[in-house]
């Protein structure tokens, strides 16, 4: 692994988690859980498979992952983050907030990936009112679904759909994931393409964590 060679932490720490992929490879490991090599390559679309096992083997080495062979049916090893990985969820969270500033727009290349969706209102959102009733919010952005639970000051999302949520938001990524995270208004949101059934109310019941950034 390629150094700064600067007695300072943050450089320490570029050293170690600098380098491009590596991050994301961390996020993938964060919101997926233990993962084969094709689960997170599949989660990481332009990887090339050579990258990929070079950035696994320097996680390795640096005692951010381990691998561990995997009983049948799986059959294959399984990449996990250590609890010096799982450390890096808090800076993880903090880079996405501070980046959500430049997702008002989405390339035609740009991938979107179902797990993205599920995480980000439980990453960059809190429960409003941790008092008031529970409430269920759908999420679909072309043909990925996440349902966010909000209730008792949690906010907990999951890949999937369900036939009892309060609102339901459809729309392209840019206005689904700027309305909950705060980046756009509903005004704006619905301008790009949003479309909303139910309660709208619900979404006083979402407060962005990027407010405090």
């Amino acid at each position: 692994m390629r150094s700064y060679g600067q007695y300072c932490s943050i450089a320490r720490a570029l050293d170690v988690v600098g380098d491009r992929w590596t991050l994301l490879i961390v996020r993938e490991l964060l919101i997926q859980g233990p993962c084969r090599f094709t689960d997170l390559k599949n989660g990481l679309p332009g990887i090339a498979a050579n990258l990929l096992s070079s950035r696994l083997r320097d996680l390795e080495d640096a005692g951010l992952i381990d691998r561990e062979d995997a009983p049948p049916p799986v059959a294959t090893a399984l990449y996990r983050l250590t609890e010096t990985g799982r450390e890096l969820e808090p800076a993880l969270r903090a880079l996405g907030r501070w980046g959500l500033r430049y997702m008002d727009t989405v390339a035609p290349t740009d991938t979107f990936l179902p797990q993205w969706l599920a995480y980000v209102p439980t990453w960059f959102t809190a429960d409003a009112d941790p008092a008031a009733a529970p409430v269920v919010i759908q999420l679909a952005v072309d043909d990925v679904h996440a349902v966010v639970d909000i209730g008792a000051g949690r906010v907990q999302t999951r890949v999937g759909s369900t036939d009892a949520a309060d609102l339901v938001l459809e729309g392209p990524a840019n206005a689904v994931l700027g309305l909950l995270t705060g980046v756009i208004d509903l005004e704006v949101a619905q301008r790009i393409g949003l479309t909303t059934r139910g309660d709208r109310e619900v979404l006083t019941r979402l407060r962005p964590l990027a407010a405090q950034s």
